[in-house]
């Protein structure tokens, strides 16, 4: 789920010769406007389908991280196909546009090694913490405060706030593997790992396979690559046993109650909690608002002032989801860049996001795969996706040194305290001081000083924790 400009759409494929016959529309046909839009509802439905193969690595990494944190893995597994069908039966249908919906990646890695493993928040506490992420985030959807936010808030600190969690998910995957290790001795925190390990040789291996399915386009070949390293984990680790292939979808393992429900509101409204809640909704904000707008982009949904068709709608299914996903126990939920798969294989209607939606739905009946699935097999995804997210460097703009300053010292530190929140604190903080000393204080709002105010307050009076 990483923001990527396209700045043309892509010209709508020929239609197919059968469409040329003079029929009246479909019902199907003229509530997506499938014809209008110039696509079949075949090729909808196949580019649905490579969004979803695109993106169903995500019923792997998603409770494999948040099992790190204590969270019931099988029940993790069911909120994700159901977040996913969720979010993307409702922008397919509602806002009609070709994106899909699932559990964020990178929120989810805020999630269970910043807030639970962190800040040794419970897991109720942490899902409280992602409901009121949504409900703020549909709140400043609905009301337009969002698109307030996007003009006033300054670009720099977003930008770095994507690249810091891009290089934390790096740390978190070369860490799980063994690639890069706490330093026992004196000097700098970490070290080479056992550069020969099987798990570390699989990682980098998966990591460049990665890259050249890619180059060539190839289909779902993160998936292809998660299959692949599982095959070879189960035929020489054994650690990695085959349980089956169906299973009716599980809400709770023995030992562990029912994620459903199960968020602790209240707890996340302690003074302790609600900078993350901030957190989550300012990355929110940036990442999903780009994404849902290159999408829509590519797929030819702006209009001639470069808004997005039903922009209102999917921005507000965009953070809807993630108030469903916490209600079941998953992680926050964002529009996913893997549908630009999708649309370039012709999906330009919401009949695509229905078919990944309907995919996630039977998705849940083979859970057994997923614990087939080692933790060297998700690596490479969670590494390819913190790469794509330092992308956003480019976007930092030189000229406004101070701006692209604090934004890569908000970058930085993410990653040097283990800390996303600390990392936007610092990045506002040196915001605000710099154009001051420069003498560019005009170029700041009340908005962005009064968040900085309030974040070096928060720290200053000792409790961040």
């Amino acid at each position: 789920m990483i923001d990527q400009p396209y700045d043309r759409p892509l010209m709508p494929p020929a239609a197919d010769s059968d469409d040329a016959r003079a029929r009246p529309p479909h019902r199907i046909d003229q509530y997506f406007q499938i014809s209008a839009r110039g696509s079949t509802a075949r090729r909808e439905v196949v580019a649905g389908t490579t969004t979803f193969m695109a993106m169903v690595y995500a019923v792997f990494v998603v409770p494999g991280m948040l099992g790190k944190a204590g969270f019931d893995t099988s029940a993790v597994f069911v909120a994700v196909c159901l977040t996913t069908a969720f979010g993307s039966l409702l922008m397919g249908l509602w806002a009609r546009l070709p994106i899909a919906i699932g559990c964020a990646i990178s929120l989810t890695a805020f999630m269970a090694f910043g807030l639970v493993l962190g800040q040794h928040l419970s897991p109720s506490v942490a899902l409280g913490a992602v409901f009121l992420m949504g409900v703020v985030f549909t709140a400043i959807s609905v009301t337009g405060v969002r698109a307030w936010i996007l003009r006033n808030l300054p670009a720099g600190v977003a930008h770095g706030a994507g690249i810091g969690i891009g290089l934390f998910l790096l740390l978190i995957a070369s860490n799980e593997v063994g690639l890069v290790v706490r330093n026992p001795g004196a000097g700098l925190p970490v070290t080479l790992g056992h550069i020969t390990a099987f798990p570390v040789l699989m990682s980098v291996l998966g990591l460049a396979a990665i890259f050249g399915l890619e180059r060539r386009r190839v289909p779902g070949g993160i998936l292809i690559v998660i299959v692949a390293i599982s095959a070879l984990g189960l035929a020489f680790d054994p650690a990695v046993k085959f349980t089956g292939v169906f299973a009716l979808p599980s809400l709770s393992s023995p030992g562990h109650a029912s994620l459903i429900g199960a968020m602790d509101v209240r707890g996340a409204l302690s003074a302790a909690v609600l900078p993350s809640v901030l957190a989550l909704v300012m990355t929110a904000v940036f990442d999903a608002t780009g994404t849902i707008r290159a999408v829509a982009g590519q797929a030819g949904q702006l209009d001639a002032s470069g808004r997005i068709h039903n922009g209102g709608r999917a921005l507000t299914a965009d953070s809807v989801s993630s108030i469903f996903s916490a209600m079941f126990g998953g992680a926050p939920a964002a529009a996913y860049i893997e549908s630009t798969v999708g649309v370039a294989a012709g999906a330009r209607t919401g009949l695509a996001a229905v078919t990944v939606g309907a995919l996630f739905l039977a998705v849940m009946f083979f859970s057994p795969l997923a614990a087939l699935v080692p933790s060297y097999a998700t690596a490479p995804a969670l590494m390819y996706v913190g790469l794509l997210m330092l992308s956003s460097v480019s976007r930092l703009h030189m000229d406004d040194l101070v701006d692209a300053m604090s934004g890569l010292v908000c970058a930085v530190f993410i990653v040097l305290t283990c800390n996303i929140v600390t990392g936007i604190m610092l990045g506002f903080c040196t915001l605000v001081i710099g154009r001051i000393v420069s003498g560019e204080w005009k170029k700041l709002n009340a908005g962005t000083v009064a968040i900085a105010i309030a974040l070096a307050a928060f720290y200053a009076g000792g409790w961040a924790i």
